[in-house]
């Protein structure tokens, strides 16, 4: 690229010297100021004085005589004259601030300026150079005249590369950009080295540890390439700037890191983001956070990433110094609401950051970070946030070996998700892994609000106690895991259909030999009966170890080895160990104290037997050569594959070679062959596959076990085909599986990747890498995978289409609301009944109308459809009114736990189904203001509501409130059993009447005639409540109903009472009064009882630990169900010993008889009542079948076995008291309820 002279002057910080050639036809330009002044004569290029000669000039140029006669102005109208004879000459001119002629000479002799322009002129013959010297500012400035403008431009750089100092630049390029340098066969480089004359020197490829592959957009310092520049100083900073031209043009966008950022200084990083993005302005800045490595990663500009990395690492540095830190306690199930989104949150209220320990740490202490006039209030955000949330610990069931069963198989199929999808706004955490093994107690972390907690929590529970039987773990060597998966696949399969076992192999990094074994407690097949379960995995043990029996060619090998070559072995980092175990094989290495053997000169090797021995061999090889000193890093092979592979060879942005590399240890180029008979003569010809060669450098086993995988990889490309198959959009979710799982499956059965189209855009294709329409499934692989996996996945099409028709329609909004019932009890009832599956979608159009979908079989939805709609159709037809009462009425019409308000409904000829009732009148809450009762039902009954609330409504505002004395000693009386007689006196009088001690007493008001009663005991005064006339005759029948009582105590005072005694054993005493029932019923009949002796403060027994009493379900032909257990203890064990007297007061010798009748068999039964039986369940998932609808189920077994059962309301035991006879048969009855779930047996 040729170059002015005016350009090299700006390049060489020359601007501002004079032109010595201007042009002929315009004004000279005027002189640059020199200190100040000016000088405005014209520039005379013809002046000696101002240019002198300081070379032998050519013969002087005869001018030809003017036409207009001599004159002052003569010369510059004779200068114009040869310019106009001479329009072809070139001229140039340039100066140069400093010369050197130190290596222009010959023989060591430096030369002088007039022999250098001489040797240039003579080189180029055509050009012709003058000089002028300034000795003030010491610059040289050459004009250069030519008639050819190639001679000039040589003549000028040879002129420059003579008198210019020779320099060295060394240029440190990225190792990306020197392919784009050299250029096409160094088409790049010749042009660079042929415009500036320097030389330029790149080291080859093989002397730099560089691979100059493809680096990955993630790297931020990618390593440099050092070019040398070496020449005249002027044509170096040339040939540097076009360089940088060209690494500027490569290389406009980098990628850098701040790498292990402290962890309490990041949140004060990522707080000051806004600042990092100022800095960029309009510029392109991409800034991401990696927290578990606590690094951040800029990309971008280049210039812009540069000073966004330096203001963080100064942003850094300063925190370092200015914080200050405080520590506290906090409960461990608290840490997770500081995490993640939650620092910054305290960041931006408190200005102070927040440090958590790790999950797998057991330390309970936080850290808080800040300025120290900021820690109170960072700590007062920290509790808030920490409080916010509801927070369960949800203990697993044991043994630890069943928990940790459980939480394997709650991972393995991401049950947390499933749980949280199902209660949004509850997330469920897991322990960590890494503690799974050590913990005694496995906890399951649930955090939401506290409603949406305990609905998760049933859930899990039920989740839980499904699995309960249903897990076990099988002992297989992990080298034979591979084996089977592979070969037996299908058998596996066999098992899960079969027997609804599936198993869950451990990963082979672990090397671990656990396989679990679970029965699927989400299968529709799968049984509840604990005896099922085991004997179902029970057979897939037997068949899984067989199978491992049969794979089992497995065999150990302890090699010898001197210690000082196991690194020769074990290779840099491991690759060389990894070329031996190869990529598909199960093979374990195990180096010297690893190899647990007695001295730390031996590898192990475990696997395969054939494994084994190639290992060991290969092994021995490395160990010979090493001792001989032949072991080569720098062994090459070269082989082709075809270029259609390199790509997914390579991987994105270079990451699967790059792995390989990094496995292995080698260097691997790909370079193109490129068959140049295609390009002969200008014809296209037949194409022909081209390859590419590959090249792999390194340790000789390690390249051919690279060479190998590579090779593999590129039959099995070659194998690979895909096809896509039609399947419609709404069977997708089934044939995908929960967290799909069946997608999955199939996947690792036929080593096929399927893609389903996972979201369709408006022009009807799916959201994938894949073009996919809507209907369309690809499935890539294998030919004979593809083949079998589209003929499965066709094969669960047709059975979806059988079973899961689909149906939608509408619904109005309205009954939206109904149709899901409370905590979606009618939705789920529907779902139950009908077995279909239900969505709805509210996310219409038109906000009146929501959508129904049902799928399921063809019944099912037809069933689910009539149900939804019949709902539907009974809010279209309700009516809804309002009525305005007092809110101090409301508590009156609803009644004693809400009977008044049910008695209303029926009497108005509503539902009697109390969820029915539940709807159709809303009451205010207490907390709001509101007069207002909604009524919302069928338009006949709402009618009838509002009119008889509007009648009530004038009662109670009509109503006083009365006092009327009655002795306290009458009120038990009066209140008669179960307030038997109190109900029906209000009832006859159409009253209210409340007694001292009642919890309604005091929301009665004050009564109209309290003044009249100032003097009287507030234990006798009765409030009687409603219209006067009604309150007159209600105290009219409490005042005659005490005088009659009264009157009879004052008669029946003369006669005599029959007494006698019963000696009563202290300890059965609890057990007869029944909490003071028994005596009770004795007065009911008319006996009183004096006791000389009343027993102490009654102890329950209590449940023993499993170390001191043995259980008693063990039978010797019986296991007990896993985990259940059953205690028996004494019952009177520790009770207090002696007779306590009872003195039997009686009206007559008839009472007196059936009292001692009733005493002597209460005793009876409280000695037969000896033991004590304690039933632990698993969790509480049975206990509302046990007690049944109102207690049906626990009175019946109590009735059915003559045991007390007490069903516990913080535990999962149940207590059992009576014979050892009774309290057993209880058991078994109850053992039955908790296996037959839904009435279903199982034979």
């Amino acid at each position: 690229m040729a170059m002015s002279a005016a350009d090299l002057q700006r390049r060489h910080e020359l601007e501002g010297a004079p032109d010595p050639f201007p042009s002929l036809s315009q004004d000279s330009p005027a002189r640059p100021k020199r200190n100040g002044a000016t000088n405005s004569g014209s520039l005379d290029t013809e002046s000696e004085q101002a240019f002198p000669s300081l070379a032998p000039s050519a013969a002087p140029i005869k001018r030809a005589g003017s036409a207009w006669g001599a004159s002052a102005s003569g010369p510059r109208i004779q200068a114009s004259q040869p310019a106009v004879q001479k329009q072809n000459v070139a001229t140039e001119s340039f100066t140069l601030a400093s010369i050197d002629l130190s290596a222009a000479g010959k023989d060591n002799r430096p030369a002088t300026l007039a022999e250098v322009m001489k040797h240039v002129m003579f080189r180029f013959n055509k050009v012709h150079i003058e000089a002028s010297s300034n000795q003030k500012i010491r610059q040289t400035t050459f004009h250069l005249k030519s008639e050819s403008v190639k001679e000039l431009e040589k003549a000028k750089r040879l002129l420059i590369a003579l008198l210019s100092p020779k320099i060295s630049v060394i240029l440190n390029a990225p190792a990306s950009t020197i392919a784009t340098i050299i250029g096409p066969k160094g088409a790049n480089l010749k042009q660079i080295r042929d415009q500036t004359n320097v030389k330029i020197d790149i080291p080859r490829r093989d002397d730099l540890d560089i691979s100059t592959a493809a680096q990955s957009n993630e790297e931020d310092e990618e390593p440099t390439v050092p070019v040398t520049i070496e020449g005249p100083q002027p044509l170096v900073q040339e040939a540097q700037a076009l360089l940088n031209a060209i690494i500027a043009a490569k290389t406009s966008k980098t990628t850098q890191r701040v790498r292990d950022i402290p962890a309490h200084i990041l949140p004060f990083v990522l707080a000051r983001r806004p600042e990092y993005a100022a800095v960029a302005g309009d510029a392109e800045l991409n800034l991401a956070l990696n927290a578990p490595d606590r690094e951040i990663t800029a990309s971008g500009d280049r210039e812009v990433v540069v000073r966004v990395v330096e203001k963080i690492k100064a942003t850094i540095e300063f925190f370092k110094s200015d914080l200050t830190q405080f520590s506290m306690s906090l409960p461990k199930r608290q840490h997770r609401l500081l995490a993640g989104s939650a620092v910054q949150e305290i960041m931006a209220k408190s200005k102070c950051g927040v440090v958590v320990p790790s999950p797998e740490d057991s330390s309970d202490q936080i850290t808080v970070w800040g300025n120290a006039n900021d820690l109170s209030n960072g700590m007062a955000a920290i509790m808030t946030k920490a409080n916010s949330q509801y927070i369960l610990e949800f203990p697993l069931p044991g043994p630890a070996s069943l928990s940790r069963q459980i939480v394997t198989y709650m991972a393995r199929i991401s049950y947390p998700k499933t749980v949280s999808s199902a209660h949004p706004g509850v997330a469920v955490y897991l322990p960590p892994a890494s503690t799974w093994k050590s913990a005694q107690v496995l906890n399951v972390d649930i955090v939401g609000e506290k409603s949406k907690v305990d609905e998760a929590v049933e859930q899990i529970s039920s989740f839980i106690g499904s699995m309960l039987g249903g897990t076990r773990e099988v002992e297989i060597d992990w080298l034979v895991h591979r084996i089977i998966t592979g070969k037996h696949a299908k058998k596996i399969k066999q098992f899960q259909d079969g027997h609804n076992v599936r198993l869950f192999f451990p990963d082979e990094a672990a090397e671990e030999s656990s396989v679990l074994l679970v029965y699927d407690p989400a299968s529709p097949s799968a049984s509840k009966s604990p005896v099922d379960k085991a004997n179902h995995l029970g057979e897939v043990e037997k068949e899984l170890l067989k199978l491992a029996k049969d794979a089992a060619d497995v065999k150990s090998s302890l090699v010898p080895v001197d210690a000082k070559w196991h690194s020769a072995v074990a290779g840099k980092d491991g690759t060389t160990l990894n070329a031996i175990i190869g990529e598909d094989k199960a093979l374990s290495i195990k180096i010297g104290k690893d190899a647990n053997a007695d001295s730390a000169d031996f590898i192990l090797v475990r696997g395969m037997s054939a494994d084994v021995d190639r290992a060991v061999k290969e092994i021995l090889r490395i160990v010979e050569n090493a001792e001989n000193e032949l072991i080569d890093n720098s062994h090459s092979v070269e082989f082709d594959i075809s270029r259609d592979y390199v790509g997914r060879i390579v991987g994105s942005n270079g990451v699967a070679v790059n792995k390989l590399r990094d496995l292995l240890g080698v260097k691997i180029d790909f370079s193109d062959e490129v068959d140049e008979r295609e390009k002969e003569g200008g014809k296209k010809k037949k194409a022909v596959a081209q390859k590419a060669k590959v090249k792999i450098t390194g340790r000789k086993e390690n390249v051919e076990e690279a060479k190998k995988r590579i090779l593999a990889q590129v039959d099995r490309l070659a194998d690979e085909t895909s096809e896509i198959i039609k399947v419609p959009n709404q069977y997708h979710s089934s044939l995908i599986g929960q967290s799909g799982k069946y997608v999955i499956r199939l996947e690792e059965k036929y080593s096929v990747k399927i893609t389903f189209p996972r979201e369709t855009s408006e022009s009807g294709e799916g959201k994938t890498r894949e073009s996919l329409k809507a209907d369309e499934v690809l499935i890539k692989g294998g030919k004979k995978g593809v083949a079998s996996a589209k003929s499965e996945l066709l094969d669960a099409l047709e059975f979806e289409k059988e079973s899961n028709n689909s149906i939608k329609f509408n619904v109005p909004t309205k009954s939206i609301a109904r149709i899901l019932g409370k905590a979606g009890a009618n939705i789920n009832e529907i779902k139950d009944e009908t077995g279909a599956q239900i969505d709805v979608d509210k996310g219409t159009e038109d906000p009146s109308i929501s959508q129904i979908t049902c799928r399921g079989t063809k019944k099912g939805i037809a069933a689910a459809k009539a149900a939804i709609q019949a709902i539907a159709e009974q809010v279209e037809q309700e009516a809804t009114a309002t009525v305005n009462i007092e809110q101090r009425f409301h508590r009156s019409i609803i009644g004693a736990g809400g009977q008044g308000l049910r008695d209303l409904v029926t009497r108005c000829g509503g539902p009697t189904d109390p969820r029915a009732q539940a709807g159709l009148i809303r009451f205010p809450n207490q907390s709001e203001s509101s007069d207002e009762i909604r009524l919302r039902g069928d338009a006949a009954v709402v009618k009838k509501l509002k009119a008889e609330l509007e009648k009530i409504a004038t009662t109670m505002r009509d109503r006083v409130v009365l006092y009327v004395q009655v002795p306290n000693a009458h009120h038990r009386a009066l209140i008669g059993r179960n307030g038997q007689h109190l109900n029906d006196l209000q009832k006859r009088t159409d009253t209210q009447v409340q007694f001292p001690g009642s919890r309604s007493y005091n929301q009665m008001g004050e009564p109209n005639n309290a003044a009249d009663f100032t003097d009287v005991d507030a234990q006798d005064l009765v409030k009687v409540a409603g219209s006067r006339a009604a309150c007159e005759k209600a105290i009219k029948e409490l005042t005659d109903s005490v005088n009659t009582k009264a009157s009879n105590a004052a008669a029946a005072q003369p006669a005599e009472t029959v007494n006698d005694t019963v000696n009563v054993p202290l300890k059965y005493q609890h057990f007869i009064s029944q909490q003071g029932g028994f005596f009770r019923n004795l007065r009911s009949i008319g006996v009183n009882v004096d006791q000389s002796k009343t027993a102490g403060k009654y102890v329950p027994p209590t449940r023993p630990s499993t170390d001191d009493v043995p259980t008693r379900i063990d039978d010797a032909d019986e296991e007990a169900p896993a985990g259940i257990e059953w205690q028996v203890v004494s019952n009177y064990q520790d009770s207090e010993e002696g007779d306590s007297v009872w003195t039997l007061k009686a009206r007559d010798e008839e009472a007196l008889a059936k009292a001692k009748e009733m005493i002597a068999s209460a005793i009876e039964q409280a000695k037969e009542s000896s033991f004590v039986g304690f039933l632990t369940l698993p969790d509480r998932a049975a206990f509302p079948r046990i007690v049944g609808s109102k207690g049906a189920n626990v009175s019946r077994l109590r009735v059915e076995t003559g045991a007390e059962i007490t069903v516990g309301r913080d535990n999962n035991t149940i207590v059992i008291v009576g014979s050892e006879s009774t309290i057993e048969d209880a058991k078994e009855a109850i053992l039955r309820i908790v296996n037959n779930r839904g009435g279903r047996r199982h034979d």
